[in-house]
């Protein structure tokens, strides 16, 4: 292997003992030689880091770095600094990839030089596997077919809620250039949104993407909607944390196209969150209502609410959501809960 291998794969590794060997044994089996493997332990306290450690001891492609916990973006940026690619890309240890993902994906490098390289995934759920693609179509895009084609429906397809480019940074090859200055920037205590801070960055820098319309990667995806799942009242501030990073490292006097669709998104992620956060929340109902209200009057989302038009939004019950943030409406957003 050279000194400068052409990839880096870097997988955060955290108590997935019952998947990580079905992950780690789909990147062992990758026809490409050129290229290194970054196996972060954050911190496990299951066997998932003597698993590391077997598989780096057999496998000169692997290299096993341990560290105590700190989360998703934290055992990215340590995997990333002990990196030596040229290109790097990232995968979830729950997760698995085509043999030949790498391979395609590389091919389009040598051919363009591309600064990232994009293909479609896999949701693998226990009953099923559904393919997720971008709308765009095969090919090389030069920065002047990006501003022109992708990047005015990059976070929103116009169909609520699709993305042009789906957020995940493991469906992605980035030059090592972007993600120096756009990995870095993710807050280490994030919790949701992650990807999408540092990918959408990274895209917008890029001179140039190549899209691969064809499924590599494997996501394993609970079946369940998130919607019905209990959520702490924590999301409401880690949805902050989202919006004011995003709305802060997006240029959007560079690209106004990303203004509009930031408030779709932020539109969306309300949409998720509500309703498992209120619906678990054991406060009394006017802290309820107070924190609401607050929510409705967080000016990202105050912004967002009233420049998303209602009869875009799918689904009665989210349109009715959206219209009780919009004008305030806690008595009736409770009903709505219940109905």
């Amino acid at each position: 292997m050279s000194t400068s291998p052409l990839l880096s794969i870097i997988v955060p590794v955290y108590n997935v003992e019952n998947y990580l060997c079905q992950c780690l044994d789909s990147l062992l089996a990758q026809n490409l030689s050129d290229y290194e493997i970054i196996l972060v332990d954050d911190g496990s306290t299951d066997n998932s880091g003597t698993i590391c450690d077997q598989y780096a001891a057999l496998h000169s492609v692997f290299q096993c770095v341990h560290k105590p916990n700190g989360g998703l973006p934290s055992a990215r940026k340590y995997g990333f600094e002990a990196s030596r690619g040229q290109y790097v890309t990232f995968v979830d240890s729950d997760d698995w990839v085509s043999s030949d993902m790498y391979c395609r994906m590389c091919q389009a490098i040598h051919d363009t030089q591309a600064d990232v390289v994009v293909c479609d995934y896999i949701a693998a759920m226990p009953d099923r596997k559904e393919v997720c693609t971008t709308p765009f179509s095969t090919g090389f895009y030069d920065k002047a077919r990006l501003e022109r084609e992708v990047y005015p429906f990059m976070l929103y397809s116009g169909v609520f809620y699709k993305y042009g480019l789906a957020p995940s940074l493991c469906n992605k090859i980035f030059r090592r250039k972007l993600l120096c200055r756009h990995l870095l920037h993710v807050p280490n205590d994030v919790v949701v949104g992650e990807d999408a801070m540092a990918s959408y960055s990274c895209l917008l820098e890029a001179d140039s993407i190549f899209i691969l319309k064809e499924a590599f990667y494997y996501y394993r995806s609970n079946a369940s909607s998130v919607s019905h799942q209990a959520m702490p009242s924590r999301r409401l501030q880690d949805n902050h944390k989202l919006f004011q990073t995003l709305h802060d490292v997006i240029d959007t006097t560079a690209y106004p196209c990303m203004e509009r669709q930031l408030d779709y998104y932020f539109v969306y992620q309300c949409l998720l969150t509500y309703p498992p956060v209120f619906r678990n929340m054991t406060a009394s109902p006017a802290v309820q209502k107070q924190i609401f209200c607050e929510e409705c009057d967080f000016p990202l989302l105050q912004k967002a609410f009233a420049h998303v038009p209602v009869k875009e939004i799918t689904g009665i019950h989210n349109k009715l959501y959206a219209l009780c943030i919009r004008y305030r409406l806690f008595g009736a957003f409770r009903f709505f809960l219940q109905h």
